[in-house]
């Protein structure tokens, strides 16, 4: 069991002590030991499967490169659980849908969700998908708001430009200098893109 796995089964394990369901460990413990990719499929679409379990299925598949994990991991990875999210996303890292940047940057631009933003943007960013500059670029600019809550996700985009290291994101992160939570990631960010002086 690599690292990842062991992590998110070990938090899943957890849940489902705690669920005080009969027999939730057990489901689990299979759950996490089998190695039949329809069983754990079949998780995702069989009604009343506790999140938990949706969640573990979701993960094994999608690190096997199953894509019928997609569409779950898609939920999981703007879920205000930040854990769930994490994994999720080193889920669809792993996943090689190509629909997984299209996903990841409808939600970092989602202003209604904008909370739960960060897993996203750290997923276009590692994707490097054409999808990604356009989607940290709107972001960022909606971030550099006078009290805009989302710092996390702002510095997440402004790392994210920098290490994508396009020139579209140049008038972005001189803008994000005039911020003072933002503004020394965006000088080592435009330090980064080519030809930046």
């Amino acid at each position: 069991m690599d690292e990842e796995l062991r992590v998110v089964t070990e938090r899943l394990r957890a849940e489902a002590a705690a669920s005080g369901v009969p027999d939730a460990l057990a489901s689990h413990d299979r759950l996490a030991a089998t190695g039949d990719r329809d069983e754990l499929a079949a998780v995702l679409t069989e009604p009343g499967q506790p999140l938990w379990a949706r969640e573990l299925a979701a993960f094994r598949l999608g690190t096997a490169g199953d894509r019928r994990a997609f569409e779950s991991l898609v939920l999981l990875l703007n879920h205000r659980d930040p854990p769930r999210c994490a994994a999720a996303a080193r889920a669809l890292a792993r996943l090689g849908d190509p629909r997984t940047a299209r996903a990841a940057a409808a939600l970092a631009t989602n202003e209604l969700r904008v909370a739960y933003a960060l897993h996203p943007v750290r997923l276009l960013v590692e994707l490097r998908a054409p999808e990604a500059v356009p989607a940290l670029i709107t972001t960022l600019e909606r971030r550099l708001r006078p009290h805009d809550p989302h710092r996390r996700v702002a510095l997440a985009c402004v790392e994210g430009l920098g290490d994508l290291g396009d020139g579209r994101a140049r008038p972005v992160l001189n803008d994000a200098l005039a911020h003072p939570a933002l503004a020394e990631a965006a000088v080592r960010a435009l330090a980064r893109i080519p030809g930046q002086r």
